[in-house]
């Protein structure tokens, strides 16, 4: 009760935060009764008619469901890859720079796309991308057919995923600068004394120093496996290549606001959301177990 009264003032502080996640995060899941309702707009949640899991069985016979399963599963997997990847090459070799000065621009200048929204970058994509656009005009100096990026559906994809990439690695590569710079620089001078050199020293010491941050990014990134980016593919796609890059948002948007089915758009989010918590667990259980790491 002491330690209690202690961090009364602690407590307090907390209580405008969960109000506001209780409203914005808690308080919208009462919309999940629409799953398993033929919902009316009109009726409401009380008296739209309760079917059970046939809004589940209708959508999961949707021709284009398998495919666009398919396109966010395989969208996300590159990006959580990549979104590893990346940054971590990034961090270990800006770790490697001696004049802090370029360190410091370098990090600036990668981590500025960060703060930009998707409805500028999306914009900025579009025009380099565009037939017309700097890309196409280097083709073609060069001799080469300018391609339509954002009509091809290989294309398109791969150009999601590598924009998604260059917004995002930033925010990863200043956590794994941070974790690198945790690390005991006495381990280091020990391993140049017994002779190591900087290929040892990334191996033995700075990337196992750097595990615990990796496996927390990499839990958290498997836990969005099935968010492939709504903002971003929205505002960059089009029914040309509906084929190759719609995600399961994507398709939910489109099949409650314009095709007004709220009942099965309902359904795939719930679908996504218990997959999502399933993968999160799996994961956050295997870190534990393996290598004996804990978030909480």
């Amino acid at each position: 009760m002491s330690t209690l009264k202690k961090e009364y003032p602690l407590h307090l502080m907390l209580v405008p935060g969960v109000i506001v996640t209780l409203i914005y995060a808690y308080g919208p899941m009462a919309g999940l009764v629409m799953a398993f309702q033929q919902f009316e707009p009109l009726s409401g949640f009380f008296k739209s008619k309760f079917i059970g899991f046939d809004n589940f069985r209708y959508v999961f016979e949707l021709p284009d469901f398998n495919q666009v399963l398919w396109n966010t599963v395989v969208i996300a997997l590159f990006k959580m890859v990549l979104f590893l990847l990346v940054p971590l090459i990034l961090a270990l070799l800006l770790n490697e720079v001696t004049k802090k000065w370029f360190s410091r621009f370098i990090q600036s200048a990668i981590f500025l796309p960060f703060f930009l929204s998707w409805t500028v970058l999306g914009g900025v994509v579009i025009e380099l991308f565009s037939l017309h656009g700097p890309v196409n005009a280097m083709l073609t100096s060069i001799g080469l057919e300018p391609i339509m990026f954002m009509l091809d559906n290989q294309w398109f994809r791969g150009i999601v995923i590598g924009s998604d990439v260059w917004k995002g690695m930033g925010y990863n590569m200043i956590v794994m600068l941070a974790a690198i710079t945790g690390i005991n620089a006495t381990l280091y001078e020990a391993a140049e004394v017994d002779g190591a050199g900087r290929w040892k020293q990334l191996i033995h010491i700075t990337l196992p120093g750097m595990a615990p941050i990796l496996i927390l990014l990499g839990v958290l990134s498997l836990g969005g496996i099935l968010n492939a980016g709504f903002e971003q593919i929205l505002i960059m796609y089009n029914p040309t290549v509906y084929e190759g890059s719609d995600i399961i948002d994507t398709f939910v948007y489109r099949l409650g606001m314009f095709s007004q089915q709220f009942g099965p758009a309902a359904a795939i989010g719930l679908f996504k959301s218990v997959i999502s918590l399933g993968l999160v667990s799996a994961t956050y259980y295997a870190a534990y177990k393996y290598n004996n790491y804990r978030i909480f």
